[in-house]
């Protein structure tokens, strides 16, 4: 079971969560994520997992190549928030996780009671939506929050006009 959502309360805003990662489609999920939260006072959480599977190699390699995925991950979200501020003026929260990301995107939620929209996008590869995507869509029924899926192909314009 999940705890209230506090966005409505005195004191709290609406947030919307978006996952940076490094599918094509993650940039269409932050665009309209990014416009929702403007569009509505809201908030722009955006999260990076570092899953810890990268890590069990060689002992001694592990903490460099650790350091090295908190880097890049830092630099991912730092890409993204700047490309936010510029576009819609919002200052995003930036968090990174370790772990395995639809425990880590749970564990998230459930720790900032203000979270109250997950936004994704699918991929629009043969392959299909992409991991999370089909992750997430197969928890649907015990999913805590809404979970708004962004098609990878739609432009500034329409994301725009649909936010």
């Amino acid at each position: 079971m999940v705890s209230k959502r506090l966005s409505r309360e005195a004191g709290h805003r609406r947030k919307f969560l978006t996952i940076i990662d490094d599918t094509p489609e993650c940039e269409r999920a932050v665009a309209y994520a990014a416009k929702r939260a403007q569009n509505t006072s809201g908030t722009l959480v955006l999260l990076y997992v570092i899953e810890p599977d990268d890590f069990q190699h060689w002992l001694g390699v592990e903490k460099i190549m650790r350091e090295e995925a908190s880097a890049a991950a830092h630099a991912a979200l730092d890409a993204y928030a700047t490309k936010v501020r510029q576009k819609v003026g919002i200052e995003p929260e930036l968090v990174v996780r370790e772990g395995k990301p639809t425990e880590e995107i749970h564990k998230l939620i459930e720790d900032d009671q203000d979270i109250a929209i997950l936004v994704l996008a699918a991929g629009a590869g043969k392959e299909g939506p992409g991991p999370l995507v089909a992750s997430i869509a197969g928890k649907g029924a015990v999913f805590p929050i809404p979970v708004t899926v962004v098609p990878q192909h739609l432009s500034d314009e329409e994301i725009d006009s649909l936010a």
